[in-house]
C-alpha cells in the first residue's frame, strides 16, 4: 500500500515521520508529560530511554511495513506529542492514537493535528473510515473526537480490562467515513468564506 505523507500541516502544528533523530527530544516531552500520561498509557509507567528508542525503531519499522504511520506533533518547532495511523480495525480502517504535551494542551493543538492526519489517511487508497478508541474515563480523548465530528458508533468492555490506573475497562469507539469527513470539511470551507 501506499504510505502517506511523511510531513503534513496544519495551522499550527507540524506533523513529520518519527525518526530515530527525535529520541532527545520525545524523551523529554514524554518526562515532562508523566503524570498527564500513566492514567491512560500503560507503558508511561516505566519510561525510560530505551523504551522510547525502541519506541522509535518499532515506527520505522510499522511505517515500512505499512501496519502503522507515526508522527511526532511540533509546533513552533518544539515536539509537543505523537498522533499516528494504526492498521487494527480490519480493511478499509484506520485506528488514530494521540497524546500532546500537558503544557500544550486546551488550544486545539492535538485536533488540529489530527485533521491533517484523517485529511490525509483518506487520501490512501481503499481506506473509507477512520475510528478513535479511548477509555471512557479518558474525557480528553472524547473531545478531540467530539471537536473533530466523529461519531460515537459503540461503548463495549475491554476484553483485556483496564490496563492504566486512570482507566475504567470500557473502550468507547468512534467512527467517521470518507463521505462525513469530506461533507463536514466542505461546511468548514463555506463557513470560514462567509461574510
Amino acid at each position: 500500500m501506499e504510505p502517506p505523507a511523511e510531513s503534513l500541516s496544519s495551522d499550527q502544528v507540524d506533523l513529520h515521520r518519527w525518526r530515530t533523530s527525535h529520541l532527545d527530544a520525545l524523551d523529554r516531552a514524554i518526562h515532562e508529560s508523566l503524570d498527564h500520561l500513566v492514567p491512560w498509557m500503560p507503558w508511561a509507567s516505566d519510561p525510560g530511554r530505551r523504551q522510547t528508542a525502541d519506541f522509535l525503531t518499532g515506527m520505522l519499522q510499522k511505517w515500512e511495513t505499512g501496519e502503522a504511520y507515526g508522527y511526532a506533533i511540533t509546533s513552533d518547532a518544539e515536539l509537543i506529542g505523537t498522533c499516528v495511523l494504526m492498521r487494527r480495525i480490519g480493511e478499509g480502517g484506520l485506528e488514530i492514537g494521540y497524546w500532546l504535551h500537558p503544557a500544550r494542551t486546551g488550544r486545539g493543538l492535538v485536533t488540529m493535528a489530527c485533521t491533517a492526519l484523517v485529511d490525509q489517511a483518506f487520501r490512501l487508497p481503499g481506506i473509507d473510515r477512520i475510528e478513535i478508541h479511548h477509555d471512557a474515563a479518558n474525557h480528553a480523548s472524547g473531545a478531540v473526537a467530539r471537536r473533530l465530528g466523529f461519531t460515537e458508533v459503540e461503548r463495549v468492555r475491554a476484553p483485556e480490562g483496564p490496563l492504566a490506573p486512570g482507566e475504567s475497562g470500557i473502550d468507547v469507539i468512534w467512527r467517521t467515513t470518507a463521505e462525513q469527513w469530506r461533507t463536514r470539511q466542505a461546511a468548514k470551507t463555506a463557513a470560514r468564506r462567509s461574510p
